[in-house]
């Protein structure tokens, strides 16, 4: 016998031979003891929330959960799959496992998009110690127990009885128990909803096969152009509209300074006196939905990946207006939203001194965007820079050192094991330079008052979850998604003549945007109306400016 080392456990060459059956009974096991305690812990929490508890009840949901995963695993416990299989699923698992224990997100088909999406330097930002820790242990050494092994079969025919027999037994029981608590679990599953999602791995992989159904498999949609019949209509002659459109990342509105946060997050744009609009809502939690979707001529309620992928967006009517749309990225990329106009991502190669970590500082989309107002032309221009913003969960790789103001801050990506204080230093930290770039864009933007009318509107894609209530990070399912995650900040500024050739009442202006309630559903038809464009796809109720307009 030979010894493998891994991790301080000795592994035997050879482990003992068990049976399929006792395979899948340990296998249900680990994964109920481990891969739940997440569940658990919200069934706790559940139960802690009402009066009265019948004990026979909660008894039976580790035997129930346990009968389950048995039921659906001895499916699945066939010779030559068997061991690829359950490998594949305990290393997701794991993973899985992690996530929801530290951070609390919830892996629906939305969050599985927005990881197929995700760029190498910000999936490299999650792992940290602790993460490998965790995947070592509940991932990669259950695996090569697995691996090691010996399962025994009995002839084919055997075999097939006593599957079948495990089968019936375990859905009996399950019936059984269903039947018994049936008025128990129907009350404790509408008043704990998020349950079911938190179990481990069946909702993953439900929302793994429903965002691969949706991608490969539905028929696609034909596409359709909206907007060709979009023109620019103004009386008189004017200087063109140049506006600058700042998209941040993962900014929420609880922590910045014009939406009544007690700390200082906006110092660099307080001389400019911005308007910022109260109450502004996200159209996802996550960038791969909110950024397709705030673009769109959907609205969230009616949102649809698929369908918003097979028509025009605002950038396309707005270029069919003969307006110049152009789109420089920081971040994940405009997920689809600029494909048929100019677009650049910032890269290492072009902006050294600006990215010196694995991702590049906001900072350098300010030389693009001086270098793209110089080359305008007498034309109407929409220039949108992608923020990387706030991006966690390496928050304190997102400002330079010199915008270190809140300290101490959360140096390391294991977020949840830094004080709340100092989570909030840095995500502040993080507001702070987003601010400061605002300030530079403003600033750039002023130098050509004389030949445009000018302005500036930031938008924030979602929001971020600091620990509130055991979440981190973002991407929580929109129906159970906290306000931290989808109330976002929405700030504009326009030059003196903007409002003047416009025919914009800023008194007026300054009063919606304290009255509030706006949501990314208003941004398709906002930037129809700032530019002054007509066609049949516009809805001046959705236009925030249109009720103070000449």
């Amino acid at each position: 016998m030979i010894n493998l080392l891994f991790g301080g456990v000795v592994l035997p060459n050879k482990i003992k031979c068990i049976s399929s059956n006792k395979f899948v009974l340990l296998l249900s096991l680990y994964y109920l003891l481990v891969f739940n305690i997440p569940f658990f812990y919200m069934v706790r929490r559940g139960l802690e929330a009402q009066s009265d508890v019948n004990g026979l009840f909660v008894f039976s949901i580790p035997i129930l959960l346990f009968l389950l995963f048995y039921f659906l695993f001895t499916i699945f416990s066939v010779k030559y799959v068997v061991k690829p299989f359950f490998i594949v699923l305990t290393l997701l698992s794991s993973l899985v496992f992690y996530s929801s224990m530290k951070y609390g997100v919830i892996f629906d088909s939305n969050m599985i998009q927005n990881i197929a999406e995700t760029t190498q330097s910000e999936a490299l930002s999650y792992f940290n110690v602790s993460a490998i820790f965790y995947f070592l242990l509940t991932g990669v050494l259950p695996c090569l127990l697995i691996y090691k092994v010996n399962i025994t079969y009995h002839s084919f025919f055997k075999t097939l009885i006593v599957k079948l027999s495990s089968l019936v037994v375990s859905f009996v029981a399950i019936v059984i128990i269903l039947g018994c608590f049936y008025q128990n679990y129907a009350a404790f599953g509408r008043n704990n909803d998020n349950l079911k999602r938190l179990i481990i791995p069946s909702y993953v992989v439900g929302s793994l096969v429903k965002y691969i159904d949706n991608r490969y498999f539905t028929k696609p949609i034909p596409y359709q152009t909206l907007g060709t019949d979009a023109v620019v209509v103004n009386a008189k002659e004017k200087k063109p509209n140049v506006i600058v459109m700042v998209l941040g990342e993962t900014a929420r509105a609880k922590n910045d300074a014009y939406f009544g946060y007690d700390r200082v997050t906006n110092a660099f744009t307080k001389e400019f006196n911005l308007l910022a609009f109260q109450n502004t809502r996200s159209c996802g939690t996550a960038t791969a939905i909110s950024v397709p979707c705030m673009f769109s001529h959907l609205n969230r309620t009616d949102y649809n990946l698929a369908k918003a992928q097979s028509q025009d967006t605002i950038l396309d009517v707005l270029s069919y207006a003969d307006i110049d749309v152009q789109w420089f990225d920081n971040d994940s990329g405009c997920k689809g939203v600029c494909n048929k106009v100019k677009h650049k991502m910032i890269t290492r190669q072009d902006f050294p001194k600006a990215c010196t970590t694995a991702s590049c500082f906001d900072e350098a989309l300010l030389a693009p965007l001086s270098q793209a107002l110089l080359e305008v032309k007498q034309q109407n221009t929409l220039i949108v820079l992608h923020l990387m913003g706030s991006h966690g969960p390496t928050y304190y790789l997102r400002y330079p050192e010199r915008f270190r103001q809140f300290i101490p801050d959360c140096q390391r990506s294991d977020i949840q094991n830094c004080s709340q204080q100092e989570l909030t230093n840095t995500y502040d930290n993080t507001l702070l330079y987003t601010d400061y770039i605002l300030s530079k864009v403003i600033q750039e933007l002023d130098k050509y008052r004389s030949d445009f009318d000018t302005g500036m509107i930031y938008m924030s894609d979602h929001g971020e979850s600091l620990g509130e209530k055991g979440l981190y990070l973002h991407g929580a399912p929109y129906s159970i998604a906290p306000d931290e995650q989808t109330h976002i900040p929405f700030l504009s500024w326009f030059s003196d003549t903007f409002y003047q050739q416009n025919g914009l009442d800023k008194s007026c202006l300054q009063d919606v945007a304290k009255k509030g309630g706006f949501s990314h559903d208003n941004v398709f038809d906002s930037l129809l109306g700032i530019f002054n464009v007509k066609t049949k796809e516009y809805h001046a109720k959705q236009d925030i400016f249109s009720q103070c307009r000449a």
